[in-house]
């Protein structure tokens, strides 16, 4: 779905919902017991709009990526994909790992700490890698954000990945996937494609290497796009990150199924 066809569907979502409190509204008005259905079709239409908003993996509110391409996954390639960086301790050692086993990986960032660590995300992008984005300061609260402000969240990080790396980003991800009906035409006037993932390892708050792991290759097959964590990383009993722990069996549990991994620009359209 085009951008353009994108912010009508959201539009129309909105305008429905719209008439639907105004219906409601009438239907107070009227006598007996019409009030009770009024304010049932609210909170229906309310618990629509705020289940896609907390599911990352939705599509209602405008076009979201959970795999690569067909022409990717025949290729047998998968993407992968890690949030929240970059970090000064925790980034460079990812960036070694990925070098020795010759792969490339998609980072989607946050604008402020580009702006902090810059020479290490011009090294991300100098080593192959490609740097998308995942908001200016990530905010917590990111999906309760009204226009105004995730169009400065996602604009400022735009400018500030873009006048660091010296490369526009085309692909953006909602802090933990959660967003509001508000997004969709932000991304469609800044040229950006939503972009979610198949399976992630949830390594922000596990500590576990072999859960995180196995979350990440049960099931694992062309097309897919992984969610790890170099940013806000949970720490293993040994205090080790996650993502340092993990990477070396994903990448060869990846190896040994016959697949590659891929950046996401070419892989996506």
């Amino acid at each position: 779905m085009s951008g353009s066809r994108a912010s009508h569907a959201v539009r129309t979502l909105m305008l429905a919902s719209a008439l639907i409190h105004l219906t409601a509204l009438a239907l107070i008005a009227l006598p007996d017991h019409h009030w009770k259905f009024a304010l049932a079709t609210i909170i229906a239409n309310h618990l629509v709009v705020v289940v896609a908003g907390l599911w990352p993996r939705c599509r209602l509110l405008g076009p979201n990526h959970t795999r690569l391409a067909s022409h990717a996954g025949a290729a047998g390639a998968i993407a992968l994909t890690i949030d929240d960086g970059p970090d000064p301790v925790v980034t460079p050692q990812v960036l070694q790992l990925l070098t020795h086993h010759g792969v490339k990986a998609t980072f989607f960032c946050i604008g402020e700490r580009v702006a902090t660590h810059a020479a290490l995300a011009r090294e991300i992008v100098r080593r192959g890698h490609q740097i998308e984005n995942h908001t200016q300061r990530h905010r917590l609260d990111f999906s309760l954000l009204g226009p105004r402000g995730i169009r400065h969240e996602v604009s400022t990080a735009q400018t500030t990945i873009g006048s660091i790396t010296g490369t526009l980003p085309r692909y953006f991800r909602a802090p933990a996937g959660l967003r509001n009906p508000f997004l969709q035409p932000v991304l469609a006037a800044g040229q950006l494609a939503l972009v979610s993932w198949t399976r992630r390892g949830f390594d922000s708050v596990s500590g576990d290497p072999a859960r995180v792991l196995a979350r990440l290759t049960r099931g694992l097959r062309a097309g897919d796009i992984l969610l790890l964590h170099d940013g806000h990383a949970a720490l293993t009993a040994e205090g080790v990150p996650v993502i340092l722990a993990v990477l070396p069996a994903l990448l060869a549990t990846i190896e040994a199924a016959g697949l590659h991994t891929t950046t996401l620009t070419g892989a996506l359209e």
